[in-house]
């Protein structure tokens, strides 16, 4: 008998784990424990999310004629470890042996790698083949490269896929739209309202669960809309296909109030946790252009995103762990500001964008990068506070996607391991792209003032900051070249400006 482990975010019929089971003698072990649900203070639509998609995974095992071990954090006896749980388990079933799928987590990892030695028993840890790209095969092509930029990468994984190719070359002549994925949302676009998963008896029980458990956390329950079975999951991808993928990539980078998901697909927790596979997706899309249904710069600019950022920050992330989480190439120090967590801001976009993800575990990636993490990056928060932040805020928050993504896409801790420049941008940008800026109380087009917009100052005060490092990047010139150029006294005044909006903040 072998006993097989099955993780939160391992919720795949085709997991490796669970190839060659024989359901008349295996058994399934699935753990919900404290250790994972409090690691971090995670949402609470995340911890519901991840336990009412296991308990779905379990049942659906289970209705296969699989036996399941299944142990609810309530259990009484729950160690509340998923060591502590494999451990029990084989104490209590003596198993000949373990089997495990690579965790996505290094923490995870590196308790797995110590189980054989601490149970006495042999402990079998099989690749993820559910990613698109072997961890092996990205360390090859990482090899002796001093840059590892995601898209000569990404051109690599479409010609290994064959995803949107025409033999050799990429459909439509060109490898990337983005130049085309940059529109505002015009005032007389309204973007259909994403589907709806109502709560069943499972999610409902865990949701009391959770309540109960974690009345403290940031988040709210109500409005829990997540698919927590392959089938949900699989009709919110075609809802996605059907509804909003021809509009995605005009409008893929565009914010805009009381407009949460815009023409967003939603997938990402659902391709987290297991529930659809990326090639599953990627086909789904890809399908979609081939039927003249949706445009070339929507379904490349998607597409991009699965078989290119996903899997390119997965393989980031394994060949710089452990060390890449303690980088903080600006040593940024700062403490993570009361409004990250709910305090009032007077700030419209950071008021949105908090507050969506208070009530919905969700914002999208601009939001991320260039509202809370812009803010991150200029303000000089410390690498550690913001990434906890992230981690435990959205729904779709695992360390392997989250980190490298935050730190160094959003705050560029790693001093350019991932992106060739900071992501650093005034009230400009966020005024190009949302209708944020028309209602806020401060002035887009102010850098000192009482009305001054704190990304102005805030600016020009990291640009100063960190001149010297910056004057080594070729791609920082031209905010270099404008620092040169301003006059002395009104660099002075958003500095000042700067010192008395940080001192107040903290």
């Amino acid at each position: 008998m072998m006993l097989r482990l099955v993780l939160g975010d391992q919720l795949s019929r085709s997991l490796s784990a669970l190839d060659d089971l024989d359901p008349a003698t295996d058994t399934v072990l699935m753990a919900e424990v404290m250790g994972e649900c409090e690691y971090v203070p995670h949402h609470p639509q995340k911890i519901a999310l991840v336990l009412s998609a296991m308990r779905h995974f379990a049942r659906a095992l289970s209705a296969r004629g699989v036996r399941v071990r299944y142990v609810a954090l309530d259990d009484a006896a729950n160690t509340q470890t998923l060591g502590g749980e494999v451990a029990r388990a084989v104490r209590e079933l003596a198993p000949a042996r373990v089997v495990c799928t690579d965790a996505a987590e290094w923490r995870v990892a590196q308790e797995m790698a110590g189980w054989e030695q601490a149970l006495g028993v042999a402990v079998e840890i099989r690749s993820d083949t559910r990613f698109l790209c072997a961890l092996p095969w990205f360390r090859q092509w990482a090899g002796a490269r001093k840059q590892l930029r995601m898209e000569f990468f990404y051109r690599e994984m479409r010609r290994a896929t064959g995803l949107l190719m025409d033999g050799d070359a990429p459909v439509g002549g060109q490898w990337n739209y983005d130049a085309e994925n940059r529109r505002a949302m015009p005032r007389d676009v309204v973007p259909p309202a994403p589907p709806v998963f109502a709560p069943d008896d499972v999610t409902q029980e865990v949701m009391a669960l959770v309540a109960a458990r974690f009345p403290r956390n940031f988040g709210t329950l109500e409005g829990f809309n997540w698919p927590v079975t392959a089938r949900d999951a699989e009709a919110a991808l075609a809802h996605f296909v059907a509804t909003r993928l021809a509009s995605f990539g005009d409008y893929q980078d565009a914010m805009a109030e009381g407009q949460a998901t815009l023409f967003h697909s939603l997938l990402s927790t659902s391709l987290n946790l297991g529930l659809l596979l990326p090639r599953q997706v990627c086909d789904a899309a890809e399908a979609a252009y081939r039927a003249g249904a949706a445009p070339l710069n929507a379904v490349e600019g998607f597409i991009r995103q699965i078989l290119g950022w996903r899997e390119y920050v997965r393989g980031l992330y394994w060949l710089h762990m452990p060390g890449y989480a303690a980088l903080n190439a600006l040593d940024a120090t700062r403490p993570l500001p009361a409004m990250y967590w709910g305090a009032p801001t007077t700030m419209a976009c950071m008021r949105a964008a908090i507050g969506q993800t208070r009530d919905l575990a969700y914002a999208h990636h601009i939001q991320r990068l260039m509202v809370t993490g812009n803010f991150a990056l200029l303000a000089g928060v410390a690498p550690a506070a913001i990434n906890e932040w992230y981690l435990a805020v959205y729904a779709d928050a695992f360390e392997w996607v989250e980190l490298p993504n935050t730190h160094g896409m959003a705050i560029w801790a790693d001093g350019g391991i991932m992106a060739s420049k900071p992501y650093a941008a005034s009230g400009a940008y966020i005024n190009r792209m949302s209708d944020h800026c028309r209602g806020c109380a401060h002035d887009v087009k102010a850098a000192v003032g009482p009305r001054a917009c704190p990304f102005n100052f805030l600016y020009w005060d990291f640009i100063a900051r960190h001149a010297e490092k910056f004057r080594r990047n070729p791609r920082m010139a031209m905010p270099l070249s404008t620092l040169g150029k301003m006059d002395a006294g009104k660099l002075a005044a958003m500095r000042a400006e700067a010192a008395r909006f940080l001192a107040e903040l903290a």
